[in-house]
């Protein structure tokens, strides 16, 4: 006898959100030079990253290769899985003050593989219509973002320009927009699982 299949796609894409969210208020208060707010970050960071992370792994390692003939397991849960542990990492570095280091390079790998995934997406015709929309907003958004998390790197008050700071208010916007196709796709998936249980 098999175990029933679950699918906690809904739950996960609001984690994502959640995660995505609190990336990006880190890059609006450290523009802002409010680090007390940023401390602030580091608990729900830590919780949101597990989570992630525990969700992602599942699906990457125990979800059927093509389940609703899309392999979400290497396009989706393999993205979160490493965006989780990347959080709960920036979290704890954050908590123990210690230097960013190779951490920003990181992201960027991540950036790279999801934004393979939305190339994939569109080559490989795995969404369409409104999902397509959708699913490409967040891939995009979300590896854009991702890719630019080395500009943490540089102090918002360097540069006498203040295009250091506009580029943490870039990246906040960035991450907030991804963070709004997140949800979108989550509610959408929760109505969709209600209605028709996988």
């Amino acid at each position: 006898m098999t175990a029933p299949f679950v699918d906690p796609l809904a739950i996960m894409l609001i984690g994502l959100a959640m995660g995505t969210g609190i990336g990006a208020f880190y890059f609006f208060y450290a523009a802002r030079g409010q680090k007390d707010q940023i401390a602030s970050l580091v608990y729900p960071a830590i919780g949101i990253g597990l989570f992630d992370f525990m969700s992602g792994f599942y699906m990457s390692f125990a979800w059927p290769m093509k389940t609703f003939g899309v392999p979400y397991n290497m396009l989706f849960g393999d993205p979160l899985l490493m965006f989780g542990l990347l959080l709960i990492i920036g979290a704890v570095m954050i908590y123990k003050n210690v230097k960013l280091g190779i951490m920003p390079l990181l992201s960027v790998l991540l950036g790279i593989y999801v934004l393979d995934g939305a190339y994939s997406i569109s080559a490989l015709k795995l969404e369409t219509g409104q999902n397509y929309i959708t699913a490409m907003g967040l891939y995009i958004f979300d590896a854009i973002g991702a890719i630019l998390v080395p500009i943490a790197y540089f102090k918002p008050e360097e540069g006498k320009s203040g295009a250091i700071k506009y580029m943490y208010y870039v990246e906040w916007i960035i991450l907030g927009i991804g963070t709004i196709f997140a949800l979108v796709i989550g509610y959408l998936a929760l109505y969709g699982h209600l209605s028709s249980p996988p």
